[in-house]
């Protein structure tokens, strides 16, 4: 299968440095402390917690259907259709007076996207809202050409964000066609990451369709070059900085202590011991193993929750904080410095105590689809990421588009538009949009790529302190810091603007 060797999500972004040489927080508190002193079990552990770690999900008797879509919105000559799958729930929802609060599913199973998008549930009775959860095609349920949707380019062409907007404004024509009292209702489009530039890109592209968007954590200005490519790792090392400036040094060192300990066979016999591998290491596999570790360090920034949760694997409260404890000193020899890396790494591996190696072709839950988002970062979704070694904790990277674009071609059979995104959505020419909300977590290397100023009094941007990767679209908790309870007090706010606009002006 073309691609099966990128196991990315679009917050992996080591990897979209180049397709298999490529490629979307540190504040101490009192569940963080506890965890410091619980700590991951030991490997092979038939210890469980008696208290297991479970995301405050609140997602509960929801509908699920299927949608007829076309499989291209914009030619006429292919007629083939597929099913979309979306779930709705409508317990709050009141066909007078009420809202339609619509998420753009991004690259994933629908239903885990449900399952971690607890603000909605939160929010549905106060907006008197039906909860309608789209999945993006060719994730999850929703596949074009089934078994063979990703068995080579001609088959996945039709997997685009143009597609997928298009899919998403032919299913609300449809609910608005079916669902008595639907009809004449306002539709706020809500989405994170990937999702988030979606229902951002679908305000800007179908207003008539959605009063207003909510773009959680939506990086719609990581493209070419309106961004220093080299802020994400910025942040992302900041966050570890933050919780002990030796920690981020422990990491920035650990890589060169990696290149002395793979020079002979037996080194890498102690790497793969040390690190607890599933698989024995061999030379070529030492590049691979050290985008692995950088790819765990950004998804530690990324998920830096205030409490325990399992977006991409089950972790503790705080974790770069948690991590961290066993970096502290970098000023230590090489194979000290590398058994602590490994502790950490089990902080993020084996929190629940029941991995019994660590393997290093995988580093998020299966819920993403990694093969669609390899596909999609090396076509129109091309986000530049650099390191210098210097501002960043990582080993030096040039972001060089030849060489990502020829890796592209050699994967799939394509070359990547650099610029189509601009030309397609505006870049950072957008004011003549309105009613879009962009929130974004200081915590959230991604930010770096978002919309963090107002553009103008309709297009506003929420920042929250101490605030991971589209935290405000998790449920809310007692774990939360005041910051981000205020966001979402300011989201709903708009929201109910745009609602309260929507039937001030609709016609008698």
């Amino acid at each position: 299968m073309p691609g099966e060797d990128c196991h990315f999500p679009d917050w992996l972004p080591a990897r979209a440095m180049g397709c298999r040489a490529l490629l979307l927080l540190p504040f101490l508190s009192f569940g963080a402390a506890m965890m410091i002193q619980l700590g991951p079990k030991s490997f092979g552990s038939e210890y469980f917690p008696t208290n297991p770690t479970s995301d405050p999900a609140v997602a509960n008797n929801y509908s699920v259907l299927y949608f007829q879509q076309k499989v291209d919105h914009f030619g006429f000559y292919n007629s083939r259709t597929f099913k979309q799958r979306y779930l709705i729930a409508d317990k709050h929802w009141k066909a007078n007076g009420g809202t339609i609060l619509f998420y753009t599913g991004n690259e994933g199973d629908i239903v885990w996207f449900c399952n971690n998008t607890g603000f909605m549930w939160d929010v549905a009775k106060e907006l008197k809202a039906m909860l309608v959860f789209a999945e993006h095609r060719y994730y999850g349920e929703s596949l074009p050409f089934g078994e063979e949707s990703f068995k080579d380019a001609q088959h996945l062409d039709f997997l685009t964000s143009e597609q997928a907007l298009a899919d998403f404004a032919e299913l609300i024509k449809h609910l608005k066609r079916t669902v008595p009292g639907a009809k004449n209702q306002p539709v706020i489009a809500i989405g994170g990451s990937y999702g988030g530039m979606l229902a951002a890109w679908f305000r800007m592209k179908y207003p008539h369709l959605v009063v207003g968007a909510l773009a959680s954590s939506a990086p719609i200005w990581q493209f070419d070059d309106l961004v220093p490519c080299g802020v994400f790792m910025k942040i992302v090392t900041e966050d570890f900085r933050k919780s002990s400036p030796q920690c981020s040094e422990s990491i920035r060192r650990s890589w060169k202590a990696i290149n002395r300990h793979s020079t002979t066979g037996s080194d890498l016999q102690w790497l793969t011991k040390t690190f607890h591998l599933c698989s024995p290491l061999n030379f070529e596999d030492i590049t691979t193993l050290k985008e692995w570790l950088s790819e765990t360090w950004v998804n530690l920034a990324m998920v830096d929750y205030p409490y325990e949760a399992s977006f991409l694997q089950p972790l503790p409260a705080w974790p770069v904080t948690v991590v961290c404890q066993y970096l502290k000193n970098p000023n230590v020899s090489d194979t000290v410095l590398l058994q602590n890396i490994f502790q950490a790494l089990n902080i993020y591996y084996n929190y629940s105590g029941q991995a019994q190696c660590l393997n290093i072709s995988q580093t998020a839950t299966s819920s993403l689809g990694a093969t669609g988002w390899g596909y999609q970062s090396c076509t129109e979704l091309v986000m530049p990421i650099c390191s210098n070694g210097v501002d960043d904790m990582f080993e030096s990277y040039i972001w060089d588009f030849d060489k990502f674009s020829n890796d592209c071609f050699n994967q799939w059979g394509v070359k990547p538009r650099l610029n189509w995104i601009i030309t397609l959505y505006g870049g950072k020419n957008i004011s003549s949009h309105s009613n879009i909300i962009f929130s974004n977590g200081d915590l959230d290397p991604w930010s770096g790529g978002g919309v963090t100023k107002d553009i103008t009094d309709t297009l506003v941007a929420i920042n929250i302190p101490n605030g991971a990767h589209h935290l405000d679209l998790r449920a809310s908790t007692a774990f939360d810091p005041s910051t981000v309870l205020l966001s979402r007090s300011l989201e709903v706010k708009h929201m109910k603007k745009w609602i309260a606009d929507f039937y001030k002006n609709a016609k008698p």
